[in-house]
């Protein structure tokens, strides 16, 4: 709900607070009118501290103007007129009051919102979910605010403070060279004759001690104004430091795990703005805190006073130091990271970026950045800071990139576009590991200096885990190994270590999460999905969930160990659903039209109460990436009994020639989709168009499936009568001869219900043979 809704509905002192935001600096009829404009606009994207924000600021101002006049111009009748001239009143107000200081309108709209936005969060206590989730977001960026403010103005108190120290050293040193004046007069004395001496000698001693008195006082006051600036940089030093705690280490490694589920097909991680604008603001306010510490040493060594404060600020330079060093360093960060499943000899790119780097200034002498790939090993002795001796596990090409200031975003960057992996080294395998388990890391690295080369600094970042493969082939396995890291791996952990075995229902999510992300779908895994899963997975007959909960799954039986009875693991099984479905399937699975993680018991019992004709469809138990059709017609050798039939499964070979829609169509058996819809009202809208009439008296062919002991002629008289009905169509290696599971006998099927290539050749080479032939007969004059 907007802001300004849920502020109108304010009472008592609330409503009174929020009234007294408005005035002639912002009138609340402006609010009232452009509420929806004001709440959708970046107020929070711009540095009120930056002079250069200042044409970002202008264009609101401009737009805010041009808003307030359109809304003007379409107020009608006798209140509209009244209303138009207050409304163009206002936008002429606002334009002569903030067209030299833009900035102010964006710190006054600022102010203005987080308070609304605070009253109405005192006041309400939202129950949604997502209300509290906006809710949480809204305060902490209010805090984060709150807190930079609180930065600028303790900043300036103390370059205040710096101010008045200096001037009263100054002042202090003056009245010193005069007491050293004073001395050097007494010392004279001594050349003149006794009466001159007696006479002038008193009035110099008197105003010796009156000035040793001052600067004895003086010393001290100098002493306590030191000592003061030194407790409220350390005040303000312990306020930073909180506050690049929240902004590095909750707001940025929020952001980097949420790239990391992004991977896995989770929400985008986000933009780096708002992260960049608060990082730019700590570099602002750390580097101004410094050049104070500096300048407050540099008159100190301009004026020794014994005491604690050489100490202090030995201490404070070390402090600042510190925080500016964990800072750069932090935020030299991958903004989009290289593909985590990588193959050799083939392109990737990558981007880098330093959060900090126009705001220190660096891209005036751009940095350059390497590229390295490194192993799990590797990258643990990199962070323990141990000597790797330049060592890296391959070669990647064109590895190295210049940094770029980009002067309309402010952001410095590298952006490798055209790498490339020539050769990679592996280290010797743990156990059961195979290649595709281990991982590598890309490793960026660079130098720079800040501050004229006052501050030199060495920055390191390392990539997400990547596979490397060498085949396609291994991309499924890989992607398994992918997958298990970026959904399991815990923030700090050690390079690159994940737990073994999971609970259950983390691997559903995260399994979820990859299923709709790959298949490109909103409709994601059901609970009835996720029990099929967890009975494949854990060989169980349990339909009840909560069984399930409690139970753990390890690496080893999500893709190490085969599944029961079958030659293929658990996500390799999973996997090869996935692609089907998102290759062949999309939109079918997007409509409710594929039931898909039904087992054949389950199918059988699902349509045994169902009329004859009626069909589901199920991903195949036995075949990986297949997909079958079941449904429930009589029994030829039992008149009177009914039963449920298996179609072989097909696979994308069988759908790159002929899609489900039209396989579907082509079996006039199969009439109403599970549980009542008729098939044409499900699928209609994919079949493919007819073919257009013969040209030139040539007539194209068609392929049409059928299941032999199913055939029947096709009811629609307007079929083309091209269609073959009573053979497999040569074109597909398995599913267009149609055998089908027992209890129907068939020569063509094995033992286990699969076709025999060899015994099935024979009728494929028939029946191309009988399209190569010209047709006859009604076309009996027509010769190719």
């Amino acid at each position: 709900m907007a802001v300004w809704i849920q502020a109108q509905q304010l009472q008592g002192d609330a409503l009174h607070q929020m009234q007294s935001l408005y005035g002639q600096h912002f009138p609340i009829e402006v609010r009232h009118y452009l509420s929806q404009w004001i709440e959708g606009q970046p107020w929070d994207g711009i540095d009120l501290e930056n002079p250069q924000e200042e044409i970002k600021a202008k264009r609101l101002l401009d737009s805010l103007i041009q808003e307030l006049q359109k809304k003007a111009e379409h107020q009608v009748g006798e209140d509209g007129f009244l209303l138009k001239i207050k409304l163009g009143h206002y936008a002429s107000q606002l334009k002569s009051t903030y067209d030299r200081c833009p900035l102010e309108l964006v710190r006054c709209i600022k102010h203005i919102l987080y308070t609304e936005q605070r009253l109405v969060r005192e006041a309400t206590n939202s129950s949604s979910p997502v209300g509290s989730l906006m809710d949480s977001m809204s305060q902490k960026y209010h805090q984060i605010n709150q807190a930079f403010e609180e930065l600028r103005i303790l900043t300036q108190d103390t370059e205040n403070d710096l101010r008045k120290l200096q001037h009263n050293q100054e002042y202090f040193i003056i009245q010193y060279q005069e007491s050293l004046r004073i001395q050097a007069q007494l010392s004279s004395l001594a050349t003149l004759p006794p009466a001159d001496r007696q006479l002038r000698e008193p009035s110099l001693l008197s105003k010796r001690a009156t000035v040793e008195a001052w600067l004895t006082r003086e010393a001290n006051t100098l002493q306590k104004y030191r000592l003061g600036l030194a407790e409220k940089h350390q005040k303000t030093l312990a306020l930073l430091r909180k506050q690049q705690t929240v902004i590095l280490d909750d707001e940025l490694i929020q952001w980097k795990r949420r790239q990391q589920l992004a991977g896995n097909g989770g929400p985008p991680e986000g933009g780096l703005d708002i992260l960049q604008s608060w990082c730019e603001k700590l570099a602002e306010t750390i580097w101004q805190n410094r050049q104070q510490i500096r300048r407050a040493e540099h008159l100190r060594q301009q004026l020794p006073i014994p005491g604690p404060i050489e100490e202090l600020l030995t201490e404070l330079n070390s402090t600042i130091t510190d925080i500016i060093s964990a800072l750069v360093t932090s935020t030299f960060i991958i903004e989009k990271q290289p593909p985590q499943v990588l193959k050799t000899q083939t392109k990737f790119a990558a981007t880098v970026r330093l959060l900090v780097g126009g705001k220190l200034n660096v891209h005036m002498n751009p940095p350059q950045v390497k590229a390295t790939i490194v192993s799990e090993q590797q990258a643990k002795a990199l962070l323990k800071n141990e000597n790797t001796r330049n060592d890296s596990s391959g070669e990647i090409l064109n590895n190295n990139c210049v940094m770029e200031y980009h002067q309309t975003t402010g952001t410095l960057s590298a952006h490798f576009r055209n790498m490339s992996l020539k050769r990679i080294r592996r280290s010797d395998r743990r156990g059961a590991e195979s290649v595709t388990e281990e991982k590598f890391t890309i490793l960026f690295e660079s130098q720079f200096s800040v501050g004229g080369n006052e501050l030199v600094f060495q920055v390191k970042t390392l990539s997400l885990p990547v596979v490397v493969i060498v085949h396609g082939s291994q991309d499924n396995n890989a992607t398994a190994t992918v997958l298990w890291d970026n959904a399991f791996a815990e923030p700090g952990r050690v390079p690159f270590i994940v737990p073994d075995k999971v609970l259950w229902p983390q691997l559903c999510e995260a399994l979820n999460m990859k299923y709709k992300a790959e298949v490109q779908s909103n409709r994601g895994l059901s609970e009835e999905n996720l029990v099929f899963l967890a009975q494949k997975a854990f060989s169980s007959s349990s339909v009840n969930p909560d069984e399930y909960r409690n139970m753990t799954m390890t690496w080893s039986q999500f893709n190490r160990e085969s599944l029961p009875g079958r030659n293929f693991t658990f996500w390799q099984w999973f996997d090869g659903v996935m692609e089907l479905t998102k290759k062949h399937l999309k939109p079918h699975w997007n409509d409710g039209a594929i039931l898909g993680f039904v087992n054949k018991q389950q199918a059988q019992d699902m349509l045994m109460s169902k009329p004859n004709g009626t069909f589901l469809l199920r991903f195949s138990d036995s075949e990986i990436g297949g997909i079958t059709i079941a449904w429930v017609a009589e029994n030829p050798n039992k008149a009177g009994e009914r039963m449920v039939w298996n179609l072989m499964p097909y696979t994308t070979k069988d759908f790159s020639i002929r899609s489900l829609a039209d396989r579907i169509s082509d079996l006039n058996h199969l009439m109403f989709l599970y549980p009542d819809r008729h098939k044409d009202e499900v699928f209609s809208k994919y079949y493919t168009p007819p073919l257009s009439k013969a040209v030139d008296g040539y007539v194209k062919p068609q392929i049409k499936q059928v299941v032999p002991e199913f055939a029947t002629p096709n009811p629609d008289p307007a079929a083309n009568p091209t269609y073959m009905d009573h053979a497999a169509s040569p074109a597909v290696n398995q599913p267009h001869a149609y055998g089908l599971y027992p209890p129907i006998g068939d020569p063509m099927l094995d033992a286990d219900g699969d076709f025999d290539l060899d015994d099935t050749m024979d009728v494929a080479r028939h029946v191309e043979e009988l399209l190569r032939r010209p047709m006859e007969g009604q076309w009996s004059g027509q010769q190719s």
